[in-house]
């Protein structure tokens, strides 16, 4: 894509028919993103949405303050985008409507709000503007969440839990995500709740999994490749329980949780990560130690 001078591309939105058609990223944001200065993470999905030829469609369900939707179609409007459509969706009903499934099915990019994950995933939850969405992201289309609308990108979501550093048994519950990011669990506002523990009891309860945990003012932005790469203030934490020891199974009630040999990958602004091999991408601008570019790979 070509960058204009406002940060939006002035690449049609429209995939050319000579380019394969793909998965289109998914953007998992972890709440409370800059929305009056530089606004890098909503420049960002404005982007790959296709700048102002983008079609966007702001679902607002998860939130409980009416003017949520419109706020965002303001900051849209207000990046250069001219076409910018509200899913009102209350309930069911409003969520299998012809007219909204629709508008969601001619999006090039869905964003939706932060709020109550649980309202968002028992109202959209198997209706046709869910089935749209995924239809529309596996059509290339990019999908975000911000907060509770990140938490249901990935196949199973954390509904609720409490906080702590310390992983114990029933620290959090899960349900049924959209499945945008199969590969992962995500969590939102990581560090700034101390949100450490939950993460740890869900990969030790689902070590095939990711877990993801994504401060505020942050993204992690999944691509079709299976990379991960992170954009924003703060940082994106990994945990990977893939090779760990664990005694969940054990454990009863609210009892403390053993994890060991679990892998931790804290990420910032700028680094890629790739899901399939578990490992820090190199990225050009660095030179190493035999010559060739990439970053450092660190984990910690």
């Amino acid at each position: 894509m070509i960058a204009s001078s406002t940060g939006i591309s002035e690449v049609s939105a429209i995939p050319s028919s000579k380019h394969k058609i793909h998965q289109g990223p998914v953007m998992a944001i972890g709440g409370a993103e800059d929305k009056f200065r530089d606004r890098e993470i909503l420049s960002r999905f404005a982007q790959l949405a296709g700048g102002p030829d983008a079609r966007i469609v702001v679902i607002p369900t998860a939130s409980s303050i009416e003017s949520a939707g419109e706020r965002y179609k303001a900051i849209f409007l207000g990046m250069g985008v001219s076409e910018i459509d509200i899913a009102v969706i209350g309930d069911r009903p409003d969520a299998n409507r012809e007219s909204t499934v629709r508008m969601i099915s001619q999006a090039t990019g869905i964003f939706m709000t932060g709020g109550n994950q649980m309202r968002l995933a028992a109202i959209l939850g198997g209706t046709g503007a869910m089935k749209a969405i995924l239809e529309r992201n596996a059509q290339s289309a990019v999908v975000a969440g911000t907060s509770a609308g990140a938490s249901i990108l990935s196949a199973h979501m954390v509904a609720f839990g409490s906080s702590g550093n310390t992983p114990k048994q029933r620290m959090a519950q899960m349900v049924a995500g959209f499945g945008l990011i199969p590969e992962a669990i995500i969590d939102q506002h990581f560090r700034q709740r101390d949100r450490l523990g939950r993460l740890m009891m869900m990969v030790a309860t689902n070590p095939s999994l990711l877990g993801v945990g994504v401060d505020e003012d942050t993204a992690a932005i999944f691509t079709h490749d299976g990379c991960l790469e992170v954009l924003g203030r703060n940082s994106v934490t990994i945990i990977d329980a893939a090779d760990a020891y664990t005694d969940v199974y054990r454990v009863k009630r609210h009892g403390g949780i053993t994890l060991s040999g679990a892998r931790i990958h804290v990420l910032t602004s700028g680094h890629t990560f790739d899901t399939a091999s578990r490992a820090l991408v190199r990225t050009p601008g660095v030179f190493a130690l035999d010559g060739s570019t990439g970053s450092d790979i660190q984990t910690v």
